[in-house]
């Protein structure tokens, strides 16, 4: 039985090493945490397999320690064809899988844990774990979908490769490999040879690492002082030195230490001052890509490539209608070879294989690794025009009664229209990436650190980069300054602007102990600041990290214009020699008169030209553009938006939504209850209640507990904020879904609904029953207080409306979206906030396990269903439905279980959701219907299916003209995703 090792990617999720394995044998007797997909594989089976056997496959995984961890594995199994059955468990760093091998091969299984988010290597046995690194690869000169997946196949045959995923609209690619087997040095190399540039963005696990560039360090003697130096600091734990880049890599832990100590102690040992100096090294391709040196290099190019062919335009197509030019053009030089054939085929030689030679390095690698690209079309169609021009002047310097037509002007101008094209969509590429960069220029450059001393006074204070930053600095932020880091407030008061992060409009009131965000204004006010959370630790880097990762996933809709490219290029080259064979048989038969010839051509040379125009009309770019950059926009706005969607994948199913399953508490309310009043049914002081009562709560986490106790505070006056004067509580119990019982001051009581009153053998009166029904119809929760075997009071908790909910679902009923509420509250309290906000069908008293399996029967009637849940109670619902929706995640973006992660806790973002991932699949469709039908009305115009009726013929200039307005405008098309806006029919 095959076991593979899983590894969280994932900065911010779940971070603990994973215990040891205990016994097979309990790993055997796991059971499903959430509900199983429909069993039924929709593929057909193996032949070679029988399709009734079932093997099962195990899994050892780490750094799990919640069930919205192991949520997200399952969820992503169970989505496959051919699953029996999986589960999962977190305490014991295991999860088993049993599947039909007919349906589902281990491989399939494999990526989808990976695709998930994860890393997964198989190994051989349990006392061997295969170690697996991730390099991230910046790639230039991809054009199509062709580009990326040749460059995947040739990384995928490599040793030691695990998965490999090429991104061509993000230009990047992300590498699982085994450091043992290949570097990412070879992975690079490989690229290269496939006939691309690369730049490494980061290679193997960086966290916790740091790499330093070292100056005035000249000898061995000195690095060695370096190193035992820096291996002296608590916290440090490895020191590498790479003589060839000059670097020192410094692997510590960040609560002991960071790269601002190390950078000192550097300083410090050197013998002399501003000897030694070190910085930061950062990766060539870290940070957004750097599009201005593109766009420059291709301005160039097409600025060169105008200034030849401009003038070889003129003479073919202007000067030859100036008598006085073309009488001096049309001078004869040997035999028939004039000085205008001359002069194009001297202008045309550069723009050929000077300016053109990329596209011949670029179908030669293609070729070679057995692809073909639109540099392979390019090449084909401008080499056809150029050497038959080439062999019309030799013919014509040798033979006095040749006659023929060059074509310099097609082979100089294609290629000059390409080179346009590209400079237009690099500018346009441009333009998608500015979300990711405008958050990442968030955070500012520099930071005021503060010394101070045991007191906790002011010392002194001096300005540091950000990146030196370290956790438990106490930082300074002035007035109408950037928070640096995130961290907490240690003194002062002020408002912050969090709506760059969060999308949250209104400033945010900041005291003692509250959570500052990076990135974030701070509007009015000094405040100093504990940094918790640094480097990639960060909420902004988390979600910079969020997107990129969005972006590099590829929609289930993207492998439709992946198997188009597979066979696209060698179907345009059949299609064009095709054309050139019929046009030139026809023509030398006599089949079509002579007068459809022009009367510089021959019949050769005419379907030569609708031969070409053929070859450089067809535009696979496009196809590839079609879904990868509207995704990219998307993601990119909605996280503008605060709302973080985790790729392609989370978009379509959005888009397909019917139904929605909303959690009550924290999600439709909002999350704070509150006593709103006490009903007692015996004579007793409120105060002496509350005190028995709250003493019986105390150690309770519900919220509710949390509301009676912050009641009973309230009751003792504006001083009161500890719980001392609370009494000794004893055997205290608390009963999930009934409540606590304790014994205070000797006394038995009893806090819960009438389920624990009945468990308790308390009798509820006819009173006490009317009381707590008339509570909850008014949409409150009703809390017994019992004492020593009776009830006393009943407390009335009110967990208030959001203001925005009826609106809400007001609009998703518009949208045709039906809306359901699964919670665990009483029937009664369900009702009535259900009727108040217009959700028709409720589920009450239910367990989470019940939420998961409603979904399930929603899902078995073949409609894709959502859930808008807290992200941590809601883990299973979250990972049973189409689309989970985590909402009110605040700063914690790395919501395992859900696909959509809402920062703000504002219902209106569930609908700008769905609303944004309509939109973004409406603009998918265009850019495919734009492609598609460019390709399919383009390439029998360029054929010359018109020609016979219309006299109408695309010159092959033109085609390629056509063809790269063609990619720029699918990238357009997508780039008007950025004039998004939010419905405001809301409310």
């Amino acid at each position: 039985m095959a076991v593979l090792e899983v590894r969280n990617l994932q900065n911010g999720n779940c971070s603990a090493s994973s215990k040891q394995s205990k016994s097979k044998l309990l790993l055997m007797s796991m059971l499903p945490r959430y509900p199983s997909m429909p069993t039924y594989p929709p593929s057909p089976p193996r032949r070679d397999i029988d399709a009734s056997e079932v093997r099962d496959v195990t899994f050892k995984v780490e750094g799990m320690e919640c069930a919205a961890c192991a949520g997200s594995i399952e969820k992503a199994i169970k989505r496959l064809p051919g699953i029996k059955n999986a589960a999962v468990a977190a305490l014991h760093a295991r999860a088993q899988v049993i599947y039909h091998p007919a349906f589902v091969a281990e491989e399939a299984i494999r990526e989808a844990i990976q695709d998930a988010g994860f890393q997964a290597s198989v190994i051989e046995d349990h006392s061997h774990q295969n170690e697996s690194n991730i390099c991230r690869v910046r790639i230039k000169g991809m054009t199509c979908t062709a580009c990326s997946t040749s460059i995947e196949s040739a990384l995928r045959k490599m040793a030691g490769v695990k998965r490999a995923v090429v991104a061509l609209a993000t230009e990047e690619s992300e590498i699982h490999y085994d450091p043992k087997v290949v570097s990412h040095g070879l992975l690079m190399a490989a690229i290269d040879d496939a006939g691309f540039e690369t730049e490494l963005i980061s290679a193997g696990e960086d966290r916790n690492r740091v790499y330093l560039r070292l100056q005035g360090v000249h000898s061995q003697e000195a690095l060695k002082v370096i190193e035992i130096s820096l291996m002296a600091l608590p916290g440090v734990k490895s020191v590498e030195f790479n003589a060839i880049e000059e670097r020192l890599m410094i692997s510590y832990d960040p609560d002991l230490t960071g790269p601002r100590c190390f950078i000192e102690v550097i300083e410090q040992t050197s013998p002399t001052p501003n000897l030694y100096r070190a910085s930061l090294y950062m990766n060539p391709g870290e940070g957004c890509p750097d599009r201005v040196e593109e766009v420059r290099r291709y301005q160039k190019l097409f600025l060169w490539s105008s200034i030849f062919s401009v003038p070889v335009f003129f003479l073919s197509m202007v000067f030859m209608y100036i008598p006085v030019i073309k009488k001096w053009l049309d001078m004869k030089l040997v035999m028939v070879l004039t000085v205008g054939e001359v002069l194009r085929w001297a202008l045309s030689t550069p723009v050929q294989f000077v300016i053109g030679w990329r596209f011949y390095v670029g179908a030669y690698k293609a070729l070679q690794h057995g692809s073909a690209n639109m540099d392979v079309l390019v090449a084909m169609g401008t080499n056809s025009a150029y050497f038959y021009s080439v062999y019309t002047v030799v013919r014509a310097a040798t033979c006095q009664h040749f006659r023929g037509t060059d074509f310099f002007e097609t082979s100089a101008m294609l290629i000059s229209f390409i080179l346009l094209g590209k400079y237009l969509e690099v500018l346009a590429k441009g333009k998608m990436s500015e979300a990711i960069a405008k958050l990442m220029n968030l955070a500012p450059d520099v930071a005021v650190l503060l010394s101070v001393d045991s007191n906790g006074n002011v010392v002194s204070e001096r300005e540091i980069s950000t990146q030196l930053i370290q956790r438990n600095d106490i930082i300074k932020v002035g007035p109408g300054s950037k928070v640096p880091t995130d961290g907490v407030v240690v003194w002062g008061q002020s408002h912050v602007n969090e709506s760059m992060i969060t999308g949250e409009a209104r400033p945010v009131t900041k005291r003692l102990d509250d959570k500052l965000i990076g990135g974030t204004m701070n509007e009015n006010g000094a405040l100093r600041m504990r940094a918790t959370h640094v480097g990639s630790e960060t909420a902004l880097s988390q979600i910079v990290r969020l997107v990129k990762a969005a972006q590099m996933a590829k929609a289930p809709v993207q492998k439709f214009a992946d198997k188009i490219s597979q066979f696209f290029v060698p179907m345009v080259v059949v299609t064009a020699f095709s054309t050139w064979m019929v046009w030139y048989t026809a023509g030398r038969a006599r089949t079509y008169p002579r007068s459809w010839i022009p009367s510089s051509m021959d019949e050769f040379e005419l379907a030569l030209q609708f031969g070409i125009s053929v070859l450089v009309i067809a535009c696979p770019c496009a196809l590839g553009l079609a879904t990868p950059t509207a995704v990219m926009v998307a993601t990119g706005k909605g996280a503008a938006q605060g709302v973080l969607i985790k790729g392609g994948n989370a978009l379509e199913s959005a888009q397909k939504v019917k139904y929605i399953v909303f959690d009550k508490t924290g999600t439709l309310t909002s999350g704070e209850p509150v006593v709103v009043g006490t009903k007692l049914f015996q004579n007793v002081a409120l105060k002496v209640f509350f005190d028995l009562v709250a003493s019986a709560e105390v150690n309770s986490e519900h919220p509710l507990a949390k509301a009676i106790i912050e009641y009973a505070k309230s009751l003792q006056g504006t001083g009161c904020k500890d719980l001392l004067w609370l009494p000794e509580v004893k055997d205290f119990k608390s009963i999930a879904g009934q409540g606590v019982t304790a014994e205070v001051s000797g006394k038995r009581i009893c806090v819960g609904n009438t389920r624990l009153m009945a468990e308790n053998g308390i009798m509820v009166s006819i009173d006490v029953a009317e009381q707590l029904k008339e509570t909850e119809v008014m949409a409150r929760t009703g809390v017994l207080g019992a004492i020593g075997g009776e009830i006393v009071g009943l407390i009335a908790i009110a967990d208030p409306v959001k203001p925005e909910a009826a609106a809400v679902i007001s609009y998703l009923k518009s949208m045709g979206i039906h809306s359901l509420m699964v919670t665990g509250d009483n029937w009664g309290t369900a009702r009535a906030i259900a009727r108040e906000i217009g959700i028709d069908n409720v589920i009450a008293e239910a367990q989470p396990s019940v939420k998961a399996e409603k979904i399930k029967e929603l899902q078995a009637t073949g409609m894709a269903v959502a859930m808008v849940g807290d992200g941590i109670n809601d883990s299973p619902a979250l990972v049973a439905a189409d689309v989970g929706m985590a909402i009110g995640a605040g700063t914690d973006i790395a919501v395992e279980a859900a696909d959509i992660v809402l920062m703000k806790n504002n219902l209106e973002d569930v609908v700008t959701a769905i609303d944004l991932s309509r939109k973004t699949f409406t603009r998918i469709r265009l850019n495919y219907l734009w492609a598609l039908g460019y390709n399919v009305l383009g390439i029998p115009i360029a054929a010359g299916v018109l020609f016979p009726w219309t006299g109408f013929r695309l010159p092959p200039w033109i085609a390629g003209a056509a063809m790269a307005a063609s990619s720029v405008s699918v990238v357009c098309s997508s780039l008007l995703l950025k004039n998004y806006k939010r419905p405001r029919k809301l409310g």
